[in-house]
């Protein structure tokens, strides 16, 4: 298990280009696996849990050609849909939570889809329901085995288009569900489907491979179901969440940076709510230019009451960034309450950040109220481990702000959702040792 040594108090300066999308990679490698011919992607971030996702569609016998560091050929005309009864794919799927979106793929071209329950983040329950809810609407059959850790399988001889309502506005849910559909008979619609840039960067290579989907950036997807579907090429978006990660990291640090090609009509909201934490930043075409601030204050609502922030579906605000904002806050001037509504375990990282010397209660499993400090007290440094991916890299710009030296442990969570993050902002003026 590998740790990071961070020696706070250092300033950074520089450019910084975020990574490709995490969460939009997990939905479009999947897709490859829906057509027979070759599909290439661009713009794939070199991180652990996108890694071992393409690791798990090459076993499965998807022919992989790397192009270049970030582009990939897939070629998926060879798959082997028996390995999905094979140990080692349940192995290699249970520890990665992205492998659901498999489901879909395999379950409309080769009429069946099998997953063990799949890992990821431990930040509370996760339910599957929607997505096989969802694969039972189009005609599928379905069953769980509680043996072994539990296997989820859906079965379908031809699966027929069909009105839904999805139950949430789940993201991975409508992304399997869609690729189900796509190559279904007839006509499907779908209510209640999210709406998220990185959906819509799905639906809309889905598109050029052939597919026939309407409503794309709505809750209300028409998808007419296609014999066949044919080779693409793809780039995917940057990062949002890297994207808001440094733009609180650069407010903590009292740090000047510009991030790079951020394609900022695709952030929603996101900007908006780090200007509400009194973070200055200027856009610059693509571009997002923080300038190293002294001073942040809260803003208050109209009627004076305090700030609440809390997480949404699309356009709302999202759940990844809720621990980077709570984080944020602590040298912000002023108090805020951070209720984080999807997640119950999400916030337990904070009792690390009071270690620290952090103002923060911990109302409940979902709230916690943050009392900004204005810089007039520095955080310390501390051991602590991290617990998951948002909450580490918030532990991480905790670390870069304080006083000392911090030790993170359990850093493999971090190299799930972050590209070589160390490097990258040591080359901005960081401190931090892999160790």
């Amino acid at each position: 298990m590998a740790s990071f040594k961070v020696t706070g108090g250092r300033k950074l300066k520089g450019e910084i280009t975020p990574q490709g999308a995490k969460n939009e990679a997990l939905q479009i490698l999947c897709a490859v696996v829906l057509t027979t011919e070759p599909v290439t992607i661009h713009n794939i971030p070199n991180i652990r849990d996108v890694n071992q996702l393409i690791d798990l569609l090459g076993d499965m016998g998807v022919k992989i050609r790397r192009l270049s560091d970030s582009s990939i050929e897939f070629d998926a005309s060879q798959v082997n849909i028996d390995y999905l009864e094979s140990d080692t794919y349940k192995k290699k799927a249970a520890a990665l939570r992205g492998s659901v979106m498999l489901v879909g793929p395999t379950l409309a071209r080769f009429k069946k889809g099998r997953i063990p329950s799949p890992g990821g983040d431990k930040i509370g329950r996760r339910r599957l329901d929607t997505h096989f809810f969802g694969f039972m609407k189009l005609g599928a059959k379905f069953n769980y085995s509680a043996e072994d850790g539990g296997i989820y399988e859906v079965d379908a001889s031809g699966l027929k288009g069909c009105y839904m309502l999805l139950d949430e506005a789940s993201v991975t849910g409508t992304a399997n569900i869609l690729m189900a559909a796509v190559l279904a008979e007839g006509t499907t619609t779908i209510y209640n489907a999210a709406c998220e840039p990185y959906l819509q960067q799905l639906c809309k290579m889905l598109n050029r491979m052939g597919a026939k989907i309407s409503g794309i950036g709505s809750n209300l997807l028409t998808i007419e179901g296609v014999k066949e579907l044919g080779g693409t090429e793809h780039t995917m978006l940057p990062d949002m969440i890297e994207i808001g990660s440094f733009i609180g990291m650069a407010a903590m640090t009292q740090s000047e940076i510009t991030i790079k090609n951020c394609q900022i009509a695709e952030l929603g909201i996101i900007p908006t709510v780090f200007q509400k934490l009194g973070i200055q930043m200027e856009f610059r075409g693509d571009d997002i230019h923080i300038p190293a601030q002294e001073h942040y204050e809260l803003e208050n609502f109209i009627d004076g009451s305090m700030l609440t922030i809390s997480d949404h579906p699309w356009p709302g605000f999202t759940p990844d960034l809720l621990s980077i904002v709570l984080v944020t806050a602590i040298q912000a001037k002023g108090t805020v309450l951070i209720h984080q509504k999807m997640f119950e375990s999400r916030l337990f990282f904070v009792d690390r950040l009071i270690e620290m010397g952090a103002q923060i209660i911990l109302c409940d499993p979902h709230r916690a109220t943050v009392v900004g400090f204005d810089r007039k007290q520095q955080l310390k440094g501390i051991r602590m481990s991290s617990p998951d991916i948002r909450a580490g890299v918030s532990l991480l710009i905790a670390a870069m702000s304080a006083s000392g030296t911090s030790i993170i442990d359990n850093i493999e969570q971090i190299d799930r959702g972050y590209q070589n993050i160390d490097t990258r902002l040591n080359a901005l003026g960081a401190e931090i040792i892999r160790i």
